[in-house]
């Protein structure tokens, strides 16, 4: 590569140190100049000298037209050649400098002429070369004005290179800077990739010269405008304005809208007349839209809209033809236990109590009947306009099951019904939809004695029952269960009856006696001095003898039986016998075997 005609650097130290005293009389206008014309032969061979004035001019020229290239300063140069690769850049020194094109990306135009920064890279490679840098330059530079920008507050141009975690890659005078997400506008961004390659303007608004990182913000310059809309719009706010607005967020619990720099809230509730699950089945983000200001706080930092209040209310539409006794059709919006809503027309409900939905007299969840969504048809049972309330009855499209209960259930009829509840005192049960009757805890069973009824009966079961009693004026069914068989009392009078005997075996001690079962109906209880043994013991758990019965009671199921009766009996007849053939032998003499005889049966009874 061609050189300026200037020493080399062995030459030039020569030329300094003894520069004192050479004497020349070549005069320059400039150091280049002076290099140009001056006679390196004679000055070698000793015949030209410099003298002190001649030197300190040299030396100032210098200083004036040639760059240090010791210093690290940015300093400016221009492109004077440039090849496939490198660019070589004239920066006033020695010799011109080289910067791979690489450094040059972002401008493609680059030409000869062109003004451009740099810094010295290395002063001298192995070929004696200078070696410059542009993108270090940059650097330099880029950080010096976006520390200019931080202190001073200046909105800087920045190009969007890409998308990141959290946000942007922003590149700002060459450096690669941070955009997080929450800083990009004043309203949630649902769409990054839409800045990027697009050129924006941002504030700097953090730098962390340790890490060398820079974090920007394009929200800040929107909040600085709409600071003052803000105001302005909030000091001219009065109850029932309407205002455009846009939708910034959808929550489920409202809109928030966004007035022009000042955000309100839209409940949901205030949305539509009709009732909505989520306010995204009516609105869309970003949607335009006009809204009323129906209240806010004293600093009118809370704002309260309204959309449905911009159109009039649905019951003022209501036609006069629906009327109590009036069919109408409607579709199930919201359940509840004690009922459900229909809505008849968009935002006009009536509600359908769960004891109106069915003829049961026993009350069931609303759950049982319908769902959300059910398109149902239904009575109107009463309509009040000025409160706009309105109740409705499904079960009224049916006939009422007790017009004609009489025929259907005539007395000591037979029937079979589905247990729904319990009681203490007995179980209701339903014969059809509509009708239900009592069995009382005594009509349960002939023979046993039941606490409760869920003993021998479970929710769901099916059971016969007859009519005891009915009650149409009261809507009321008495029912009997153990009615439906013949009463095995009946035949246990006959077989158990008075001092009939019968063998069992002792099934549990309990308190003062004991229990045996003849069969699964008879149970009897036996005294505890009725188990005594002829021998003087007492009868033990699962031991079987004869028993007698001793009392047996048919209306209160009572059976009581003994087994010490039985041996105590046959003693009694004994002695009676022997008393009646003594009383005999005194109508005659007495002998001496009938007073053994006596004294026998004597000492018997007393050993006893």
């Amino acid at each position: 590569m061609a050189k300026k005609a200037t020493p080399d650097k062995d030459q030039e130290n020569d030329l300094v140190d003894e520069v004192k005293t050479i004497k020349s009389t070549t005069s320059t206008n400039t150091a280049e100049e002076f290099l140009t014309n001056f006679n390196w032969h004679n000055y070698e061979e000793g015949i030209d000298v410099i003298d002190d004035k001649q030197l300190k001019e040299f030396e100032s020229l210098v200083k004036e037209n040639f760059v240090d290239t010791t210093d690290e300063d940015v300093i400016e140069g221009e492109v004077v050649y440039m090849t496939d690769r490198e660019a070589i850049i004239d920066i006033n020194a020695k010799s011109e400098g080289v910067i791979s094109l690489n450094e040059f990306r972002y401008n493609p135009n680059l030409k000869v002429g062109d003004k451009v920064e740099v810094i010295v890279d290395i002063r001298e490679d192995r070929t004696g070369q200078l070696v410059l840098s542009h993108r270090k330059a940059r650097v330099i530079k880029a950080w010096e004005r976006v520390n200019n920008a931080h202190d001073n507050g200046e909105v800087v141009n920045g190009f969007v290179k890409c998308r990141t975690k959290g946000g942007m890659i922003v590149d700002v005078f060459g450096i690669e800077a941070f955009l997080p997400g929450s800083q990009i506008d004043v309203k949630p961004i649902r769409d990054y990739d839409q800045y990027v390659d697009k050129t924006m303007e941002f504030k700097v608004v953090k730098i962390n010269h340790e890490f060398k990182n820079i974090v920007v913000s394009h929200k800040a310059l929107i909040e600085s405008d709409i600071e003052e809309q803000k105001k302005e719009i909030i000091s001219q706010l009065e109850k029932g304005q309407v205002l455009e607005g846009s939708v910034k967020n959808i929550t489920s619990y409202g809109v928030f809208i966004d007035l022009g720099g000042v955000d309100g809230l839209i409940h949901i509730t205030d949305l539509s007349w009709s009732r909505i699950n989520h306010p995204s089945e009516i609105l869309e983000l970003d949607e335009k839209l006009n809204v009323v200001i129906l209240d806010f706080d004293d600093n009118k930092s809370r704002i309260q809209l309204g959309l449905k209040q911009l159109s009039a209310h649905p019951w003022d539409n209501l036609s006069d033809s629906i009327n109590e006794g009036k069919e109408v059709k409607g579709k199930v919006v919201v359940i509840a236990d004690y009922g459900a809503f229909i809505e008849i027309n968009e935002g006009v409900e009536g509600l359908v109590h769960v004891s109106e939905m069915s003829w049961s007299t026993h009350l069931r969840s609303a759950q049982d009947f319908v769902k959300i969504g059910d398109e149902v048809q239904a009575v109107v049972l009463t309509i009040d306009r000025d409160s706009r309330k309105m109740s409705l009855g499904i079960k009224q499209l049916t006939q009422d099951p007790w017009t004609d209960i009489t025929e259907k259930y005539p007395l000591k009829s037979k029937h079979k019904g589905i247990v729904r509840n319990f009681t203490n005192f007995g179980v209701f049960i339903e014969l059809e939809e509509g009708i239900d009757g009592l069995v009382y805890i005594s009509d349960l069973s002939w023979t046993k004695k039941i606490k409760h009824p869920s003993e021998i009966l479970a929710i769901g079961d099916s059971i016969d029952v007859v009519v005891l009693e009915l009650d149409v004026e009261g809507r009321k069914l008495s029912l009997g269960h153990k009615q439906t068989k013949d009463n095995p009392w009946d035949k246990y009078e006959k077989e158990f009856a008075l001092d009939t005997i019968h063998k069992a075996s002792l099934s549990k001690i309990v308190d003062k006696g004991a229990t045996i079962s003849f069969n699964d109906d008879i149970v009897a209880f036996v005294p505890s001095r009725h188990l005594e043994k002829e021998d003087g013991s007492k009868l033990d758990k699962g031991e079987e003898v004869s028993f007698k019965i001793i009392e047996f009671n048919k209306e209160f199921k009572r059976v009581v039986a003994s087994h010490s009766v039985i041996f105590k009996e046959q003693e009694s007849k004994n002695i009676r016998k022997a008393t009646k053939k003594a009383q005999a032998s005194n109508n005659d003499k007495t002998t001496l075997g009938d007073l053994d005889a006596l004294v026998d049966l004597k000492q018997q009874m007393d050993d006893k």
